[in-house]
């Protein structure tokens, strides 16, 4: 049976941990959350996460039960009882730089308590050469081994979608690289226990680095392309998302949908882990900037759409913000476009009111309940999906709202039928 330490245990980690252990391994997840490690020895998450039927909660439950999973904050306890460590400690970026601190620092934690035999295998989207030009030198330092002779490196990509987790860490291809072919295979060994697709073994490690920077700065680049058609739709009168499904119906054309931004914690940071290799190395970016910049301007732009459809002065006026996460059926709100929009909104006068039922971060505007976020109302925005959002009562959303001027709804997501929204005494304003 083989041990496996989980180090990180958000959105990929919990979910990959978990993959393991209902295949049989031994799984101690490491995360330096104590409230957190709490929470999941005791069996509660609000992950949405779902596979074969179950949802996570119900795995982990089952999982502890079986003995086969615990979590633990101090990572020296995990590296004494596991030979196979995972790392999913990601990199965060604030203010479009990146920080590497808690990487280093899980590294560091790794390489202290680090075996003779032991794989470590990275799967943080990280900056290009980091696992050999940063990782490997902490982990030899801190433990007085070598690599690729004491103990296995490799490097493989998280391909994974918050929501389809457990599906795609099973049918998902995925690829890696290791220091050398013997630091490969094993790697490859521990990924075929949970993946059961194709796994490519790239010729290096920088090689899959830079090739999962460059799959989320692909779909970035896409969705600023469909955000820039959208204005011009805008301007001559024609539905963005019409003309999307009928360019689509080519065989080689795949324009994904506009929307308010693009949020989470992979898609806008991506730039952010290419571009310090990138200056190190003299290379311009300019249309991967471009774009960038072009979604970073959709929660203005989706602001103002609102504004103007005001029947009252901003400091007279009150939104209705529906759905906080970063994209649909999520409840993660990292770097959500949503909180951009409110906070324009806000700037600009208006008292807004939100709604997300699957968000569980509080916010001095966010209600527990969609009649009272929409009480009062002028106009309400939809800003992400949800399940509970799909199915609107809009007569009791309309008997709710403001009766100075006609109500309005900005729909950010092609969600509603434009005619029934009229039929129901709306405005309605798309993309």
């Amino acid at each position: 049976m083989k041990k496996v330490a989980m180090f990180g245990l958000g959105f990929v980690g919990l979910p990959l941990a978990l993959s393991f252990s209902i295949r049989g391994c031994e799984v101690t997840g490491v995360d330096i959350d104590e409230e957190l490690v709490k929470q999941l020895n005791q069996g509660h998450s609000h992950h949405l996460e779902v596979y074969e039927g179950r949802s996570l909660v119900e795995i982990l439950q089952e999982q502890l039960a079986a003995g086969r999973f615990h979590a633990v904050s101090d990572g020296s306890t995990a590296m004494q009882e596991c030979d196979n460590i995972i790392v999913t400690v990601g990199i965060p970026v604030e203010g479009n730089q990146h920080d590497m601190k808690p990487l280093i620092e899980v590294c560091r934690t790794v390489g202290q308590g680090l075996k003779k035999g032991d794989l470590v295998l990275i799967r943080s989207t990280v900056i290009p050469g980091t696992t050999r030009d940063i990782i490997l030198p902490i982990l030899e330092e801190e433990s007085g081994l070598k690599a690729g002779s004491d103990f296995y490196l490799a490097y493989s990509s998280e391909r994974i979608a918050e929501g389809r987790a457990f599906h795609e860490f099973e049918h998902m291809p995925a690829a890696l690289a290791g220091l050398n072919e013997e630091c490969s295979q094993r790697a490859f060994n521990l990924m075929s226990i949970v993946t059961k697709a194709p796994i490519m073994q790239a010729s290096s490690m920088e090689v899959v680095e830079t090739s999962k920077v460059m799959e989320n700065i692909s779909r970035d680049v896409n969705i600023a392309m469909s955000n820039e058609f959208t204005r011009f739709c805008k301007n001559i009168g024609i539905d963005i998302f019409e003309v999307i499904e009928t360019a689509n119906t080519h065989q080689r054309v795949n324009l994904l949908t506009p929307g308010p931004g693009v949020g989470g914690y992979c898609l806008p940071n991506a730039l952010y882990y290419l571009l310090p290799k990138a200056r190190e190395l003299n290379v311009d970016l300019p249309l991967l900037q471009t774009a960038r910049q072009v979604n970073d301007e959709m929660p203005r732009y989706v602001a103002d759409l609102v504004l103007r459809n005001l029947p009252v002065p901003p400091s007279q006026a009150r939104i209705a913000a529906l759905g906080l996460a970063m994209k649909d059926y999520s409840n993660d709100d990292r770097m959500s476009p949503a909180l951009a929009v409110i906070a324009a909104l806000e700037k600009a006068g208006c008292e807004v009111r939100a709604y997300d039922p699957a968000v569980p971060n509080q916010y001095p505007f966010k209600f527990s309940r969609l009649e009272e976020a929409v009480k009062g109302a002028h106009g309400i925005v939809l800003l992400t999906r949800q399940h509970e959002l799909d199915e609107i009562d809009l007569n009791l959303l309309k008997g709710l709202m403001a009766t100075d001027g006609k109500p309005f709804i900005v729909d950010t997501k092609n969600q509603y039928n434009p005619e029934l929204v009229r039929q129901h005494g709306f405005q309605l304003e798309r993309l």
